[in-house]
Parts: structure tokens; C-alpha cells; sequence
């Protein structure tokens, strides 16, 4: 009997161990560390100069936006019901970044964003929605986005839609935690562990994720990806 009692905690440990191990295998990095595989730049400025200074690059086994010239860093790949984790700060000055889930079509707006629904990183303005071609709800429409028969999707409307909190970013210089969940037409984006945005009804449900290069420099130590198929409630 205490052969089989020992048996059973034993086979117990190890199913227990190899959940875990698949657990943590769901993971992807993004971002490696080491260089850009997975990715492709889209710099509009590049069409005409191709040796134009790099937008992206990689320094100190960080991921850096230079911020010029203007443009985007497009994962190959397309995704759909996710938790995306990324760790950034702003290296000098405060300024303008953000990361696009959804993206698809290139240069959609202003012949530089692709069509997506972009998740703001602007300091002090981290967790706003901006739509690009586009469009989501959130609950106090009118409230955020401003009058209603403003709201729009391309160039001239309000595509901005204000965040939940002030000052959920952390001093300039110090790392920050965003986790963007997106799941069928949800998302949901926390800023240091503080809910900033939620919106539901989204016109898209998967595409690509992009790193944009909008005048700031940024950097990025960790962009992971973990697959999920329900959000994380909220009050």
C-alpha cells in the first residue's frame, strides 16, 4: 500500500511538473534579444533613401526605436487570443510610441500606419486607444472620444479614445510593465498592474503586432506573446 501511496505522489510531481513546463513553453518571445527575426521594418522614408538611418535597432540586448525616421517594426507573423507583455522606457527625452495589434494593410493612414488599433505608450497618455482604420467601443463613448458625429477611423475624425487613469507610467527613466490582452473583438491594457483601457466590439480580431518609430527614442527589453483564450476579468 505505501508502494502504491508513493507511486501516486511520484506520478503526481511529474504531471504536475510537465503542466508547468507546457505552461511556460506557450510563451513566445518576441523580441530574442539578439536581433530582428520574426520581423520586418516598414520605413517609408527608406523607399527613397535605402541607406536612411535605422529606425530600429538592436543596443545592449535592448530593443531600440530611434524614433526617426518615422515608421514600423511588423512581426511576420499574425496573431489572434493573446496576452502580449512588453517592458519599455523612455531612454531621453519623454515622447510618442506605441504598439498596433491587428495590423494588416501597410500604410493605410497617411501613408505610413498600417490599418490596426494602437495602443499608446505617449508619456503620460500610456493605454490610450487610437484607431486606424479601425474601430472599437468603450464604455463612456462620448465621454472619451469626444462628439459623436467627430468619431472616425481615417484621416480628419477622432480616432483618440482617452484612457481610464492618470498617472499609471512610472517616473521617466524607470522600466514599465504594459500587458495588452486581446481576445475575439476585446481588449483590455494594463499599465503597471493598473487597468487603463478596455474596449469590446473591436472590428478586428487578429493581424500583426508592431513597434512604431514616432519620434522618440524607446526602449524595449522584453516583447512576449502567450496565447489565451479567455481575458482577465475585471470589476
Amino acid at each position: 500500500m505505501k508502494n502504491l501511496l508513493s507511486l501516486f505522489v511520484i506520478l503526481t510531481v511529474v504531471i504536475s511538473c510537465q503542466s508547468n513546463r507546457s505552461n511556460v513553453a506557450k510563451t513566445k518571445k518576441l523580441f530574442n534579444g539578439v536581433d530582428l527575426s520574426g520581423w520586418h521594418v516598414d520605413v517609408p522614408a527608406a523607399d527613397i533613401n535605402p541607406d536612411t538611418t535605422k529606425s530600429f535597432i538592436i543596443r545592449d540586448s535592448l530593443l531600440v526605436s530611434m524614433g526617426d525616421p518615422r515608421g514600423h517594426l511588423i512581426t511576420d507573423s499574425v496573431f489572434q487570443n493573446y496576452r502580449l507583455q512588453v517592458k519599455y522606457r523612455f531612454a531621453g527625452s519623454p515622447g510618442n510610441c506605441g504598439v498596433l495589434v491587428h495590423a494588416s494593410t501597410p500604410r493605410a493612414l497617411y501613408k505610413m500606419f498600417p490599418k490596426s488599433l494602437e495602443v499608446q505608450m505617449q508619456h503620460k497618455d500610456a493605454g490610450d486607444f487610437w484607431c486606424i482604420v479601425e474601430d472599437i467601443e468603450v464604455p463612456n463613448m462620448l465621454e472619451r472620444r469626444g462628439p459623436k458625429e467627430e468619431w472616425g477611423i481615417i484621416e480628419g475624425k477622432t480616432r483618440r479614445i482617452v484612457n481610464l487613469t492618470d498617472d499609471s507610467e512610472n517616473p521617466l527613466g524607470e522600466w514599465n510593465t504594459m500587458v495588452v490582452e486581446c481576445v475575439a473583438d476585446t481588449i483590455k491594457v494594463w499599465v503597471n498592474n493598473e487597468l487603463v483601457n478596455y474596449g469590446y466590439n473591436c472590428t478586428a480580431t487578429k493581424g500583426q503586432i508592431a513597434v512604431q518609430a514616432e519620434g522618440s527614442e524607446v526602449e524595449f527589453r522584453k516583447i512576449d506573446l502567450t496565447p489565451i483564450q479567455k481575458t482577465t476579468p475585471v470589476n
